[in-house]
């Protein structure tokens, strides 16, 4: 009878504690974060745009930057995925490339452009979006980052070809 009990109450505390190790909260995972971000708001159809990003992840997990390109008129593109180099997983800074040249540029004039860039980590978890407008106009007031604030190195290209409105 004793040893009844004893198997009892050994399966009684076997089930308590998976069930409290169950219940237990899970590790919350590590997830980029872009601190600082730049990009012009104007620019002459054709040109190339930079997209500078200084971004971090304590753990050094950085895998992907992921460039989404809304267009007035035509609509959301494919991501365009950026595979982040090994020295850069842990922090990163430089920019994205877009070439804005579509079939017909002048076309593009006095419209407008969202460019929503994430950075995916480990696991699948994503940075907090930074979101671009790029307007088109054939007299764009030149605008470039602080100076020092980013790096000059190339982090891939935008692979997204605009079209002609």
């Amino acid at each position: 009878m004793t040893s009844k009990i004893l198997a009892l109450f050994a399966a009684l505390i076997l089930v308590w504690g998976s069930t409290g190790l169950a219940m237990a909260p899970a590790a919350e995972k590590e997830v980029p974060v872009i601190g600082q971000s730049f990009a012009s708001k104007e620019m002459r159809p054709g040109d190339v745009w930079k997209v500078y990003l200084k971004a971090s992840d304590p753990g050094g997990k950085m895998r992907y930057i992921f460039a989404t390109v809304f267009q007035p008129g035509v609509g959301f593109f494919p991501p365009s995925i950026i595979r982040i180099q090994g020295e850069n997983r842990k922090e990163l800074s430089g920019y994205i490339y877009l070439n804005t040249a579509p079939a017909t540029s002048s076309q593009l004039f006095n419209h407008t452009m969202t460019l929503t860039v994430n950075i995916q980590g480990e696991g699948g978890v994503f940075s907090q979006p930074a979101v671009f407008n790029l307007y088109f106009h054939p007299r764009p007031k030149g605008e470039a980052p602080a100076e020092g604030a980013f790096k000059e190195q190339d982090l891939g290209p935008i692979m997204t070809t605009l079209k002609g409105l």
